[in-house]
């Protein structure tokens, strides 16, 4: 019933900045937190970062605490991860998820999830 879809996955160019954006169908956008999450080679999928339904409340992963930002746009039903100062160790599958809890940020349980974007390394 509700749709992810995410855009804006890129290769990692180390230092350099990367946008990606997830928009969202089939539901009442602002009846969500959204989150992002990640899943590099070899790896469990892990929590990158969230947000609460109005944007009063945000979460990040320590490993993205201060380089990456999400943001919302309720009224385009779309929510977006600035990620500065890029690394080889943020190349991942990116995915956005929606989570019906109002509460919060959850870390884990999100009850949808997009199909993942590519966010390669270069070597």
């Amino acid at each position: 019933q509700v749709q992810l879809v995410e855009s804006g996955g890129g290769l990692v160019q180390t230092g350099a900045s990367l946008r990606l954006s997830c928009a969202a169908s089939g539901c009442t956008f602002s009846n969500y937190a959204m989150g992002w999450f990640r899943q590099a080679p070899g790896k469990e999928r892990e929590f990158v970062a969230g947000i609460g339904w109005n944007s009063e409340f945000t979460s990040y992963a320590d490993s993205a605490k201060g380089r990456f930002t999400i943001s919302r746009v309720n009224a385009k039903n779309t929510v977006k991860l600035q990620m500065n100062s890029l690394n080889p160790e943020d190349t991942a599958v990116y995915y956005c998820a929606a989570d019906r809890r109002l509460i919060g940020v959850p870390t884990s349980g999100y009850d949808y999830w997009g199909q993942g974007t590519q966010v390669p390394g270069s070597s």
